[in-house]
């Protein structure tokens, strides 16, 4: 270049694919980024270049997606490529999104022990609309007369909504829950045996849930769990970016 030649040219005398030519960004200091995407994907393991990416514009860097990936690739940051499993063909049953919050909310539970061996049960509450988690209640036992008190408390904070959508659960097909969702005007769509896919949202919530909290903590007393559980829930509304609503967050 400094004989005044194209970068066409250049490449060519070289044998330089184009495409693999990136000049070197003079006076660029790329330190304070580096040591900022280590702290956070050590603290979001799961977590892939997109996702880091955005998280690091929300904290005030200003950086380009090209600059940022240069700087995941030096790093060896690069997730395992998943591979695709072979299924047989099914129906595929869309999944609508409703159109405004409170149309929808899903429920689900999920669970994971204590370091005494003691297993608990958090219940999840997600509104369908925006992802937002609306509550999770942390407990070794969660019957249907708690569900009802949880969904109780969480109507106060946010409204009643139109219709709850659960599986087959003994908790969510009491006839408790039936009766107080009645009293509220609240439709109660349980899912069919065996179709998880058809409660996608909480699913796929679920997955993140244990992959970002549960599986990354060990956690001793129940009160640990909440503390760490309020934490999370509070950077999953309001910080975290979220693919599905172009890695913006929730709220």
């Amino acid at each position: 270049m400094s004989k005044g030649w194209s970068q066409r040219r250049a490449c060519a005398l070289v044998g330089l694919a184009r495409s693999s030519y990136h000049p070197v960004a003079h006076g660029r200091n790329d330190e304070p980024v580096q040591e900022a995407l280590w702290a956070l994907s050590g603290r979001h393991p799961g977590w892939g270049f997109w996702k880091l990416h955005h998280r690091l514009r929300k904290n005030g860097l200003v950086i380009t997606h090209k600059r940022t990936l240069g700087i995941y690739r030096a790093l060896v940051l690069n997730l395992p490529r998943r591979l695709k499993k072979r299924v047989p063909a099914r129906v595929k049953q869309p999944l609508t999104v409703p159109a405004p919050v409170n149309m929808c909310w899903s429920l689900d539970f999920t669970s994971d022990v204590l370091t005494d061996g003691r297993r608990f049960r958090p219940l999840n509450v997600l509104d369908d609309y925006n992802r937002e988690l609306l509550g999770v209640e942390i407990d070794f036992s969660l019957p249907a007369a708690r569900v009802v008190q949880v969904l109780t408390r969480i109507v106060e904070c946010h409204g009643c909504p139109a219709q709850l959508r659960t599986d087959n659960g003994p908790e969510f097909s009491s006839a408790k829950l039936s009766e107080w969702c009645e009293q509220q005007g609240i439709a109660l769509h349980r899912i069919q045996p065996g179709k998880p896919m058809q409660n996608a949202y909480i699913e796929r919530f679920n997955g993140s849930f244990r992959c970002e909290l549960l599986d990354a903590h060990l956690f001793c007393p129940l009160a640990h769990v909440r503390q760490l559980v309020d934490e999370w829930m509070l950077d999953y509304n309001t910080q975290r970016p979220h693919q599905a609503l172009h890695f913006r967050t929730p709220l």
